[in-house]
């Protein structure tokens, strides 16, 4: 096949404050197998407050040769679905390729991506998220996040089989999908591809996993910033769900729930010690006795922490005999727990926060979603 008849391809980075990764991530694009001249690179940098943009520059001057082309784009609305857009609407491509500004792609990726769209016909391909970690904690980061008790139920999590499934990492699509069913809603700031995915399999749309597409995740290094992470996919998936509520399943309220159930029973447990038993007792039975309605409360809450942290435990030790290496086989056994603890509550908390935030807008379903004109193509 001669290189003109080989799809262009609108490699897209919505990035903000990625100083300290970038320049993995584009030595990495620029070490694809894919021919440079159908190729083009469009960073849309969110505003950063570091010296990321700097760096890119530095990066884009070293280049010997002016293919593939880099494109920089100032995104003022700072957030992955607005920097998304921005690229989207700058984009030449038949194909489009996101790429995170956490992540190294293989040296293959972008050939393997237009390979299986070609193939299988799909609407949107994707790989696993190979998640690593550059600290002891973030390997416990990439471990928990590589489980279903960490994350429940998305494949692309830790499944090694083409499958057709609802969402997969990052993403490549043809641009005709865009063109059909409109850009990426700027209302969210988190949970947009989530969204996107819903969206294009109502309109029927297929969405593929494939292993062939490899590449590596870096994870959040701190506490910290992993809370925050999933605080908020907790939070924005309930405005997701309000805009697509058939696309609700059970697994999604579980980590919510758990939260919710320690949260109250913590509370009625602690109105002991301003109702005492006799004052909280009922009447069983005809009168021949009275059996206090309360008295199990005090271990309410104990008892849901303890099974929690029974599973907590088991799925520890679990993930770090199947997966852990030896060098860091007891560290991250230690730290397992934690990750998984912060990871549910997280999530948890996030998504009661928004429960309370968006209560009035169920039936809402309108979204904040350009559309893509096919004249742009």
């Amino acid at each position: 096949m001669t290189t003109d008849k080989v799809p262009f391809v609108s490699i897209i980075l919505p990035i903000r404050d990625e100083s300290s990764s970038l320049a993995y991530g584009l030595r990495a694009i620029l070490s694809q197998d894919y021919p440079a001249d159908r190729m083009e690179i469009l960073i849309a940098d969110g505003m950063s407050t570091d010296d990321t943009r700097e760096k890119i520059r530095l990066f884009i001057d070293s280049l010997p040769g002016t293919e593939p082309v880099f494109i920089v784009l100032d995104n003022a609305g700072k957030i992955v679905s607005t920097g998304l857009n921005l690229a989207l609407r700058q984009a030449k491509g038949d194909i489009i390729l996101r790429v995170d500004g956490h992540t190294i792609i293989a040296s293959d990726y972008v050939r393997q991506c237009v390979d299986v769209l070609q193939r299988s016909g799909a609407d949107n391909v994707g790989g696993r998220m190979n998640a690593h970690g550059r600290t002891v904690f973030g390997e416990a980061v990439a471990l928990a996040t590589s489980t279903p008790f960490g994350v429940g139920g998305a494949r692309f999590h830790y499944s090694n089989a083409e499958e057709w499934v609802d969402t997969v990492y990052m993403g490549a699509w043809p641009r005709r999908v865009f063109e059909k069913i409109g850009l990426f809603d700027e209302e969210l700031v988190r949970d947009q591809d989530d969204e996107f995915n819903y969206r294009l399999r109502k309109q029927g749309g297929r969405i593929l996993l494939s292993p062939a597409i490899r590449s590596e995740y870096i994870v959040r290094s701190a506490p910290r910033a992993l809370w925050l992470q999933y605080y908020q996919y907790g939070f924005w998936k309930v405005r997701v769900l309000q805009k697509h509520p058939r696309q609700m399943s059970l697994r999604q309220f579980v980590p919510p729930a758990f939260v919710l159930s320690l949260i109250i029973s913590a509370l009625l447990a602690l109105s002991l010690l301003f109702h005492p038993f006799d004052e909280l007792t009922c009447t069983c039975g005809t009168g021949a006795g009275r059996a206090s309605s309360s008295s199990f409360i005090p271990f309410l809450s104990p008892f849901i922490f303890l099974l929690y942290l029974v599973a907590n435990l088991f799925a520890s030790i679990w993930t770090t005999i199947k997966k852990a290496s030896d060098r860091s086989l007891l560290s991250t056994f230690f730290l397992l727990p934690p990750v998984f603890a912060i990871l549910h509550v997280s999530y948890g908390l996030g998504f009661l926060a928004g429960l309370l935030k968006f209560a009035k807008r169920w039936g809402d379903n309108q979204g904040q979603t350009p559309i893509l004109s096919g004249e742009n193509a």
